[in-house]
């Protein structure tokens, strides 16, 4: 670890001690996690399905000095297809400075069935919501992302903390074809479900009747039950916490004054190509929140539930359902949004080592 990235990460934890009213700098606030230092960097791992929010949430864990991003892999069945979700991962790679980080998407299609995000969302977000990232010098993995998932974490010389940002098809698949994978999960972040709220799949306009699941879940509900049965220890970030952190116009505003960086530039950038989304009330800090979690599980508050995914179609279909006899949960039902926001920020304009 060279000297210029202690002191980067220095930086970070004078930063977040600062904002939450610590008089010097001193370790993360953790409730779960042990103290990091630049010597002992978390090993994370992200599945993704490279929507706007995930793009967010990728850049604030690459802007953390204190993170070891050791694979990055596409879910060809959530937002992006495959190749420009390939291409926009490998953009976000350059955009950060890192070219090492493997890459590769898996399968386009569910393990089950056939629910799919709208077609113009996903059109959209293929298309970068028009905007552009540095070319990269790097290639995609010859490899699946089952493939990469795996190697990913079996080569890790510690146990890695799994960030899945959308459908859990990747993750669903690795974990049937090696079950003995868990070993080597620390434990896994899901953003999704919705637990004590409706879902916003049935809210969304696009005339599907169901209320109660959220988008990531109900698009593969099989996968998801998959990974909440695997043995490894979940946090499940759904709608209940996300409701709470929404992504205002003030928001916006701040960024405008305060984005010093490449990275934080890029977040203004994409959150300027939907202002009609944010002035519409809907938009919510979704996948930011689930890493900002990730990295301070002090952000939220919890409650353990006993949690199963109805798969069956139908109005229930990707519903996060409590339930005797299914495997236990911790569940973040709320979460500190206006710390969140400071620390979003002041991370994303952390200067370059």
């Amino acid at each position: 670890m060279t000297t210029s990235t202690t002191l980067r990460l220095a930086v970070v934890w004078l930063i977040l001690g600062l904002l939450t009213g610590c008089a010097a700098p001193a370790a993360p606030p953790t409730a779960t996690l042990p103290a990091l230092s630049a010597d002992h960097p978390r090993v994370v791992v992200v599945d993704t399905d490279m929507a706007a929010d995930d793009w967010m949430a990728i850049l604030y864990l690459l802007q953390r000095p204190d993170v070891t991003l050791a694979a990055l892999t596409v879910t060809g069945a959530g937002e992006a297809h495959c190749a420009p979700g390939i291409a926009h991962a490998l953009g976000l790679l350059a955009l950060a400075g890192q070219s090492t980080t493997p890459v590769a998407c898996g399968r386009e299609t569910p393990l089950q069935g056939a629910h799919a995000f709208p077609t113009a969302w996903r059109e959209r977000v293929d298309d970068l919501l028009g905007l552009t990232l540095p070319a990269s010098d790097q290639s995609p993995s010859d490899q699946t992302a089952v493939e990469v998932l795996t190697a990913a974490i079996q080569s890790s010389p510690e146990q890695v903390t799994l960030l899945t940002l959308g459908p859990l098809t990747n993750v669903a698949e690795a974990l049937q074809k090696d079950p003995s994978l868990v070993d080597g999960i620390g434990g896994i972040v899901i953003m999704g479900g919705a637990v004590q709220v409706p879902g916003n799949v049935g809210a969304s306009g696009v005339e599907i009747d169901n209320a109660v699941a959220e988008w990531n879940i109900y698009v593969d509900p099989a996968a998801a039950n998959i990974v909440l049965r695997a043995g490894v220890p979940v946090t499940l970030v759904p709608l209940d916490a996300t409701n709470q952190v929404p992504l205002t116009r003030g928001f916006y505003d701040n960024l405008e004054r305060n984005h010093t960086t490449p990275e934080a530039t890029f977040v203004y950038d994409v959150l300027t190509a939907q202002r009609g989304f944010i002035d519409s009330g809907g938009y919510s800090f979704w996948d930011p929140l689930a890493a900002a979690i990730l990295m301070d599980a002090t952000l939220a508050t919890y409650q353990d539930a006993n949690l199963c995914v109805v798969e069956a179609d139908g109005p229930e279909s990707g519903w996060t359902q409590a339930g005797a006899g299914c495997p236990d949960v911790r569940v973040a039902l709320s979460a500190d949004r206006e710390r969140f926001e400071r620390i979003f920020v002041e991370v994303l304009n952390l200067p370059a080592p």
